[in-house]
């Protein structure tokens, strides 16, 4: 039993350690470790090598809590039902929220900042947010997400686009330092806060310099208004020379990428996650569930029979390609063999474990599809498995890593001198089995394979 003090004893001694251990009444501390979260969201990690802040491995997507784009078939949620899906996820363990600032015609920002002053947690959750982004017409986004190229005169529309009081509308865009101003001060006032923990370039508008950016950016961080630094849909070579900008001139680097990544679509693979391993960035994919394409058989017939459909955005292709039925019946296969409830889960798992630093981003507007993909984090796959599932849709790395390598083995021209052994990269956190668990896919994550 250690010797205990009265929190105004001081006392020190060559035979007491250093450290005081104090009665939980006198001080209402104690050293024993907090329970169990109720879901693994409630298991923290480090955001990044560049950023200590401990997070939720599951994001909160807030592009559907609004109200304001039912009309161009994303969908949208009224406030009571926002606040719904809110308290879930923050019910569960959850603390990392990802939204933008013109999410919903800027309705996003605003509930949530209403939520969480009204719960009086601001100071418990992690809210990112964006600067600038192109219209969401339904062309846009369909464009998107389906590779095509026409988006030039998109790229640096207006975020202001539905509010008619705004006459001279040109320094709501790009990634200037008027337009930056003018967006941060607009979100805060959204989130009713008055700093933003992590703030992103949402797209790189190819007119504003690396300089004016990182300079812009670190003056907000300087500033207190900003926390950490994301950049989103940017080329790797940019967000490298931008990290060497801000290594060589003293200012704040960017911590985390985001991007396009799921099981359907993963060139996110051939130079975003090499470039983020190498710049020690987090990863924060977004369309995880390839819109909502990844479905059983059964859910399709589901919805075709009651006309739910998937997203209208698509109009009359809600319906799956070949591709993504046979991508579907692969994770339904896996999902099987690891005891998983949901194909969506196994796609999701996939992501966590690819790499290190991976919080996907779950959007959609139901509480009980938020939860089930939570199960996300207690799936672990085999090397088979993850190779069965990028069997299917074919993925070619391009050049020059089909000559030399992707780095994580010796390249074959070493190999020619001489036999080497290669250090390993590092793995990512997976899922371990702990007390009380049973059965298949009934674990929680734990860091005995670190991310840090």
């Amino acid at each position: 039993m250690p010797t205990r003090f009265p929190l105004s004893s001081f006392y020190f001694s060559a035979n007491i350690p250093f450290f005081l251990v104090y009665e939980k009444k006198d001080i209402g501390m104690t050293t024993k470790a907090a329970p169990e979260p109720p879901t693994p969201l409630g298991r923290y990690r480090v955001l990044s090598p560049l950023a200590g802040v401990r997070v939720s491995p599951l994001q909160l997507g807030a592009m559907s809590i609004g109200d304001k784009w039912g009309s161009i078939g994303m969908g949208a949620m009224n406030k009571e039902s926002s606040f719904k899906l809110l308290d879930a996820y923050f019910d569960a363990g959850g603390n990392f929220i990802d939204t933008a600032n013109n999410y919903q015609d800027e309705s996003s920002e605003a509930f949530i900042g209403e939520w969480m002053e009204k719960r009086g947690i601001r100071d418990q959750v992690f809210v990112a947010t964006k600067v600038r982004i192109p219209v969401l017409t339904p062309f846009f986004l369909l464009a998107s997400l389906t590779n095509m190229h026409t988006l030039d005169g998109q790229y640096t529309t207006y975020y202001k686009h539905s509010d008619d009081s705004v006459k001279q509308r040109i320094h709501f865009v790009g990634n200037n330092v008027k337009s930056l101003h003018n967006s941060v001060e607009a979100s805060l006032k959204k989130l009713r806060t008055d700093y933003i923990d992590l703030f992103y370039i949402h797209w790189w508008d190819w007119e504003t310099g690396v300089e004016e950016v990182m300079n812009a950016l670190h003056n907000l961080v300087v500033m207190g208004k900003v926390l950490y630094l994301g950049i989103s849909d940017t080329p790797a070579w940019i967000v490298s020379k931008a990290n060497q900008y801000a290594r060589d001139h003293g200012k704040t680097p960017f911590c985390i990428y985001e991007g396009q990544w799921n099981v359907l679509k993963r060139s996110f693979e051939r130079d975003i996650i090499p470039m983020a391993r190498a710049e020690g960035l987090a990863l924060a994919p977004w369309d995880v569930l390839a819109s909502g394409r990844i479905r059983t058989d059964a859910e399709e017939q589901r919805r075709r029979e009651t006309g739910e459909k998937g997203r209208e955005i698509f109009g009359e292709k809600w319906e799956r390609t070949e591709e993504e039925r046979a991508m579907s019946a692969t994770l339904e296969r896996v999902a099987v063999e690891v005891g998983a409830k949901n194909i969506q889960a196994v796609a999701i798992a996939y992501l966590l474990q690819k790499t290190t630093h991976v919080f996907p981003i779950l959007g959609g507007r139901k509480v009980e599809h938020l939860l089930a993909n939570i199960e996300a984090l207690t799936l672990s796959l085999s090397p088979v498995q993850i190779a069965q599932i990028e069997g299917v849709v074919p993925f070619d790395p391009g050049f020059p890593t089909t000559l030399i390598g992707d780095g994580t083995q010796a390249s074959w021209m070493v190999h020619i001198a001489a036999q080497t052994d290669h250090w390993p990269v590092r793995e990512p956190i997976r899922p371990v089995a702990r007390a009380g668990d049973s059965g298949k896919g009934d674990a929680s994550s734990k860091g005995g394979a670190s991310s840090k």
